[in-house]
């Protein structure tokens, strides 16, 4: 595929995306959808951004599980970088790569050995999409006992359609990863070209990395409450807002929520994609479709908060590194 066609699909999906966040507004009433987010308040918002950055702890957790013998002193670095590419992957039109790329980038230049970054990156990102294979099966079992009748029966070709395409990307994925040892390589090149990252160099970490079996459960289990968190999170913003959902509905919801996400990959910030799910599943949970529109405008709103602090902080920081290294040396 050339670029120039690559940006034709990504500006339609957009384009589609907003077009479908339309339809999930206007359908619903976007008086009624503000009136409900404004129950959060202004406290609440803020506990909201908190509980979330405590999540990318737990993430930047599971990062530096996926990187042996880096000291746990670094978890800090690791769950920068962790945001970073989160920040990078939904607010800049650069896709998933964008956010990848800028956060290795941000551990290699603050001394993780090139090898491992990309290796580990490879081992995070794997044991991601499996803890979010487990989250989704889970929450598809939870909708079994919670919606009944024809509900459950609107969902299940959307649910079986999205797991049978998730289980194709994790199997793509564990089968091209020798193809993405050499995109990571591509990358370093681009990046940091003073490094001299070797393919094998990065292969021979990778099977290090696996061969440390307890490493890579630890980096799944902390991915797969990395999940579980970010859905429980859902849930107390709509307690915030007066909402009374139980917890397992909530949890259930956003693993579809999580799922379609990941589908729709190809969307900037799956544009639309959360509007119109929610709009579509909440009511099937006995969530409202304004309660259930108000809290993803509660997470873009979210996102925004984190995200843009964050991209504005990185590019200090690589205003400076660029000036230092502008900077006449002096003998």
């Amino acid at each position: 595929m050339t670029p120039s066609l690559a940006r034709a699909g990504i500006l339609l999906a957009t384009l589609c995306g907003l077009a479908a966040a339309v339809w999930a507004f206007d359908r619903t009433g976007l008086g009624e959808i503000l009136a409900v987010a404004k129950r959060v308040g202004v406290g609440g918002f803020l506990l909201y951004c908190l509980y979330s950055l405590g999540v990318f702890a737990v993430l930047g957790g599971a990062w530096l599980a996926s990187a042996p013998d880096e000291p746990v002193g670094r978890i800090g670095l690791f769950a920068w970088a962790r945001l970073v590419r989160e920040a990078v992957a939904d607010l800049l039109p650069f896709s998933q790569i964008g956010g990848i790329v800028v956060a290795t980038r941000l551990l290699a230049a603050d001394g993780v050995a090139g090898a491992r970054v990309y290796a580990s990156l490879i081992v995070d990102m794997t044991t991601e999409m499996a803890g979010q294979l487990v989250f989704t099966l889970f929450g598809a079992a939870l909708l079994v006992t919670i919606v009944s009748g024809g509900g459950a029966q609107t969902l299940r070709p959307m649910i079986l359609s999205g797991a049978v395409a998730m289980i194709a990307l994790m199997i793509a994925f564990f089968v091209a990863q020798r193809s993405l040892l050499g995109l990571a390589t591509r990358l370093a090149g681009h990046v940091l070209p003073q490094s001299a990252l070797a393919m094998e160099g990065v292969e021979a970490e990778l099977r290090r990395i696996y061969g440390r079996r307890r490493a890579v459960l630890a980096a799944f289990l902390l991915n797969l409450v990395g999940w579980v968190g970010s859905a429980a999170g859902a849930w107390i913003v709509l307690r915030l807002m007066g909402v009374e959902l139980s917890f397992r509905a909530a949890l259930s919801i956003e693993s579809l929520i999580f799922m379609l996400r990941s589908v729709a990959f190809a969307v900037p910030g799956a544009i639309g994609v959360q509007e119109a799910a929610y709009a579509l599943i909440g009511p099937l949970f006995g969530l409202p479709a304004e309660s259930a529109l108000a809290l993803s405008l509660a997470k873009r709103a979210r996102d925004l908060a984190i995200g843009l602090p964050t991209l504005a902080i990185w590019q200090f920081g690589e205003g400076r590194a660029l000036l230092r290294g502008l900077r006449p040396s002096r003998k």
